[in-house]
């Protein structure tokens, strides 16, 4: 209608407004989709994500759980790989968790979203085949399957998955290693869903382990991950406060200490114990030949888990060195370097 009335003139009398409004009236029902089609094309559109550094990643991560936007999840791939993100796979799951969530959690859009992924240098195809095992999507078998051909550099993982020799997400187990905690935050990060949430503290009781440094270790970072970002999450602080009252005893116990440390934004001292139990139990127990390289990466896989939020906030609050893309500083490993 709008070439009607083109002519300012017509403002000018005192009849206008009311035959402006005759006329819109009659418009054709049929019409009135294209005006709205015009009016979604003319309107402002939110500008897409920048993902020039590691740091604006992890930006993007924090706060997809406010806004979620799957359709920049491609680029967001394609700047982690460009980022080295993926070149180390017991530091890249907290990434290739992110992958996982928001593909589980768009399964109609899941297949777009892969496609639009590739192509992707070979030794980062691991990421979309995790993404796809740990997504949570009941045919993510045939939905790797059918992207097989993709990428004939890993038929024999592909193979392994498939047949159930690698862990999917239901049979992931936490104790293996740092990087499946790293998954479950990625995880969360991905839908602000609460069941990764809930495996992370179901195993708060690790954190008190005296015969199991792996455990011990896991526990413990655990723990402090779960202090640091409900200290700048409320939503998932009160998920916690929720679930301490449903936690079996010994469990609930730790859990309150989370959450009172998180009250107050104080996590130091979570950690300084940590420390100190760990150290304790690999000098008296036979863990302590443990590999050098093994408790740095844990503790770079704790403090990267630690920190995303203060890297998203432009902060570096909670007492070390953020390692955001795997970059691990000398003071944040000799943390958690076991001493001789």
């Amino acid at each position: 209608m709008k070439p009607l009335f083109s002519s300012m003139v017509v403002c000018l009398v005192a009849g206008a407004v009311a035959l402006a409004s005759v006329a819109e009236a009659a418009t054709p029902a049929a019409l009135e989709p294209k005006r709205a089609a015009r009016a979604a094309k003319s309107a402002p559109q939110a500008a897409a994500p920048r993902f020039a550094s590691t740091d604006e990643i992890a930006r993007w991560i924090n706060q997809y759980r406010q806004k979620p936007e799957p359709k920049h999840l491609p680029a967001a791939v394609k700047a982690m790989s460009s980022g080295g993100v993926f070149k180390d796979s017991e530091t890249s799951g907290l990434y290739v968790g992110f992958i996982a969530g928001v593909l589980g959690a768009n399964p109609a859009l899941a297949d777009k979203l892969i496609a639009e992924i590739f192509p992707l240098p070979p030794e980062d195809h691991i990421a979309i085949i995790k993404g796809l095992a740990y997504s949570g999507l009941p045919d993510w078998k045939t939905r790797l399957s059918g992207i097989a051909e993709r990428m004939p550099a890993r038929a024999a993982i592909v193979d392994k998955y498939l047949n159930g020799k690698l862990p999917d997400i239901g049979t992931l187990q936490l104790d293996s290693g740092p990087a499946p905690l790293d998954i479950m935050w990625g995880l969360y990060f991905g839908t602000g869903s609460y069941e990764p949430v809930l495996r992370i503290i179901s195993i708060l009781s690790w954190s008190k382990e005296a015969n199991n440094v792996e455990r011990l270790t896991i526990g413990s970072m655990a723990k402090w991950t779960l202090a640091s970002n409900a200290a700048r999450d409320m939503d998932l602080l009160k998920l916690l406060k929720t679930a301490v009252k449903h936690e079996p005893a010994a469990n609930a116990a730790i859990l309150r200490e989370v959450i009172d440390a998180a009250d107050v934004n104080e996590t130091g001292k979570i950690r300084k114990d940590a420390m100190t139990a760990i150290e304790t139990l690999k000098v008296k127990g036979s863990e302590k030949s443990r590999s050098y390289a093994w408790w740095g990466t844990a503790g770079q896989t704790a403090l990267a888990l630690g920190c995303i939020t203060a890297s998203a906030l432009g902060q570096v609050a909670i007492g070390v060195p953020c390692v955001i893309g795997g970059a691990l500083s000398g003071a944040a490993l000799k943390a958690f370097a076991p001493t001789d």
